[in-house]
């Protein structure tokens, strides 16, 4: 058995983005208790602001410094990840990626937030705003992690701070109850977790995600029944973590419940981060080594495949029905948590080997048409006290300059040209052309013909209907700067397509990234 690795001092400088949150959360929740209530709490949103920044900055040199490139050819080269712990933690380009994602997601966020939170609806409004802080802390532990316990612990962050922030509308029902859904099913996907885990552990004796694919690997026809036991429960319990169907029903009632806010991190950041987590284990764990030539190999992808299927169909089709905004948003989430696992399901091989490219490109246009979206919502709500599709209504002749941008957000996410949504559809289609998936690829375009439908719904709304034309504005300057930079990377990904995929294949080395040695 290997000697511990023990934290040197010299490894903090890797621990830069993470350490530099904690210490901003810290600062800022003894601020709010110690400084007078009459101060306004809006400077603590700006101060997470500023550690956020920080700690992507942070980011960004680690990726420089793991992808330099040699002055002799021009090219980028991959240098071996930081591993820290005995590889319980990993800075490697995988999860800076995911870290970057995930701090611009949390910084547009709080940026929407501020000036925009009721003391009515909120009491505690510092609270609310480190609170960011923690939770995204607890994603990017999840993004590095190359253990399961430090998955688990990381997991366990993002949720338990998830569910303090869904409960945040103490004097609301609706807020408690939905608290009290997420809180319950929350606990029982994280067991079924930890129980697929237990699998992994008992069959090979560590919870190194390297060394189990190496062990079970090398001998999976021996463990092959517990090795389905233990993927089947893993795929429920990261089912749940991303909404998928038929693990998703606790999404739109605690998308409704939740303040607008914290729904757009749930919707985004938490939903992303749970997607780096089954990436990197499904991957790491079953899909690569001797799995390769196996009949599991091919099971564990259709299965993938199958649940894929499921979400696209029902999050469509039962989105049909939603006059809710945020339950409609909670559908749309469904759905394209299947658009988002269809690259998985493609996996590597000789033909196909751009499937992590693809689904990252969606996954950030997805980040930036629903918070840009969920920000415009924010402001028709409050200015008609409306949570409905209705709320919507003669937005055109109120703020027309917001319509034009609520409508290239919507067409991106009707997966509609020219923007960053239809590139990122087309890309995970012609991958799954490639692999000859054609079924999977019929379904993909089914089921975003059937979205035009309740997306157009909200376009209708905006300039044939004129019911609240005479209810006023009302509109935050960091609202707009927030619905304006989603609105602008959205047609920038549409314009420049190319551009952004080359930069995330020049970045991600399946060698380095995914345990291969």
């Amino acid at each position: 058995m290997e000697e511990l690795q023990r934290l040197q001092v010299s490894d903090l400088a890797h621990l830069a983005p993470e350490l530099t949150l904690v210490i901003t959360a810290i600062v800022l929740s003894l601020l709010d208790l110690f400084l007078p209530s009459r101060v306004n709490r809006n400077f603590v949103g700006w101060l997470s602001l500023v550690g956020i920044a920080i700690s992507a900055l942070f980011v960004a040199l680690d990726i420089r410094e793991l992808n330099p490139i040699d002055e002799a050819t021009g090219l980028l080269t991959s240098l071996e990840p930081v591993r820290l712990l005995g590889e319980s933690f990993r800075i490697d380009d995988f999860a800076n990626l995911f870290k970057l994602l995930l701090l611009t997601g949390t910084a547009l966020i709080v940026l929407m937030s501020l000036g925009s939170v009721k003391d009515e609806d909120i009491q505690h409004k510092g609270e609310f705003y480190y609170l960011f802080l923690p939770a995204v802390v607890g994603a990017m532990v999840m993004a590095s992690s190359g253990d399961l316990i430090t998955l688990f612990v990381g997991l366990e962050l993002l949720s338990i701070t998830s569910y303090i922030m869904v409960g945040m509308r103490k004097k609301h029902l609706a807020s408690n109850e939905s608290a009290f859904k997420y809180v319950v099913l929350g606990g029982i996907s994280s067991a079924i977790i930890l129980y697929g885990m237990s699998f992994l552990y008992g069959i090979t004796g560590s919870t190194n995600i390297s060394e189990i694919n190496i062990a079970i690997s090398g001998d999976y026809a021996t463990f092959e029944p517990i090795i389905y036991l233990a993927f089947f429960l893993l795929l429920a319990g990261f089912g749940f973590k991303i909404a998928a169907a038929p693990f998703h029903m606790w999404a739109p009632d605690v998308y409704e419940g939740a303040p607008t806010p914290v729904t757009a991190f749930l919707a985004v950041v938490s939903k992303a981060a749970a997607f780096a987590l089954a990436f990197r284990v499904l991957y790491s764990v079953f899909a690569l080594g001797s799995f390769l030539q196996s009949d599991i190999h091919e099971d564990i992808f259709l299965a993938v495949a199958v649940l894929a299927a499921i979400a696209m169909i029902v999050g469509n089709a039962v989105a049909l029905r939603q006059v809710s905004l945020k339950r409609l948003l909670a559908y749309s989430g469904v759905a394209n948590a299947g658009y988002l696992l269809v690259p998985i399901s493609t996996g590597y091989d000789i033909v196909h080997y751009s499937n992590f490219s693809e689904f990252f490109f969606y996954l950030i246009a997805y980040l930036f048409m629903n918070i840009g979206i969920i920000a415009i919502f924010m402001m028709v709500s409050n200015s008609t006290k409306n949570e409905e599709i209705s709320a919507f209504a003669g937005l055109y002749y109120r703020a027309p300059g917001t319509a034009v941008a609520a409508v290239i957000l919507i067409l991106s996410l009707a997966g509609l040209p020219i923007t960053g949504g239809f590139f990122g559809k087309l890309y995970i289609l012609l991958g799954t052309l490639q692999v000859h998936d054609y079924w999977l690829a019929a379904i993909l375009i089914g089921t975003s013909v059937i979205s035009f439908y309740y997306y157009f719904g909200i376009i209708r709304q905006m300039f044939m209907r004129s019911t609240y034309t005479e209810s006023e504005f009302q509109c935050t300057l960091p609202q707009q700067i927030t619905v304006w930079i989603c609105a602008a990377a959205t047609v920038a990904m549409g314009i420049f397509p190319g551009y952004v995929l080359r930069w995330i294949e020049s970045i991600v080395s399946l060698s380095n990234d995914f345990f291969i040695r």
